[in-house]
């Protein structure tokens, strides 16, 4: 049975005969026409990275930032709608804030995906709302250690050891597979995760991008920060490297 074309897409709270929310599925390929977001959960922390695509020559770099702080030690990339991005970034402070002041304690992270979650599943109800359109990965590292999340546009969220999504999502899980991640340190994290961007970002190397990286840590005493410069050089030079020996 096919439902595609019959009018069961034009509302997220219509189901089709078959079962399925066209307009949710519609997010996630708003999130496929994105760069790439990727997050690898190693022994000491978590490093996130993401494909920032450069649709300008005109635009300033490091503006537009597709990772956001969302506590002192939770962190948050996206692939997908920006703006959307922007106010989920937004919406996940307010619940982290809400815990803490709730439990005076730090948020844990697995209750901030919850909520999140719960938030965007919220927007896949309502004839007058759209669902989301971003994939978000959740890093950070609180009394559980390490810790990472994908939160989808239907409002699903799972735990990863490595995640990715965005355009080239399907390479990026095929190269995180092969890593032994649970004996990385974050330092080699970091090489890797540029390297993986760089690899599937050839599939548009038509088109500038930016390498955006951040990481949770020991190296970081346990906050949500930028990669440094130099660090960040060092593993853009490795990738570059090691994809011209892939050719």
């Amino acid at each position: 049975m096919t439902s595609i074309g019959t009018g069961y897409d034009l509302s997220a709270s219509t189901y089709s005969p078959d079962g399925r929310i066209f307009q949710v599925e519609y997010a996630n390929k708003a999130v496929e026409n994105s760069g790439t977001a990727i997050g690898l959960k190693v022994k000491d922390g978590v490093v996130l990275a993401v494909e920032k695509l450069v649709h300008s020559k005109l635009l300033v770099p490091g503006v537009n930032r597709r990772i956001h702080t969302v506590d002192k030690h939770i962190g948050l990339a996206s692939a997908g709608l920006l703006a959307d991005s922007r106010h989920l970034a937004n919406r996940s402070r307010d619940e982290a804030v809400n815990y803490r002041e709730t439990m005076h304690s730090p948020p844990q992270l697995k209750s901030v995906a919850e909520r999140v979650g719960l938030y965007l599943q919220a927007y896949t109800l309502y004839s007058s709302v759209r669902p989301f359109g971003v994939s978000t990965i959740l890093g950070g590292v609180d009394k559980n250690g390490p810790q990472l999340f994908v939160l989808e546009p239907s409002g699903t969220y799972h735990g990863y050891h490595g995640a990715a999504v965005g355009k080239g999502r399907q390479l990026a899980k095929t190269e995180l597979e092969k890593l032994q991640l649970a004996d990385l340190t974050m330092r080699e994290a970091v090489m890797q995760a540029a390297r993986i961007i760089y690899l599937v970002h050839e599939d548009a190397k038509e088109k500038e991008f930016e390498l955006e990286m951040s990481w949770i840590g020991e190296e970081t005493g346990n906050k949500h920060v930028p990669v440094p410069e130099d660090l960040l050089k060092e593993a853009e030079t490795q990738a570059k490297a090691a994809l011209e020996d892939f050719e």
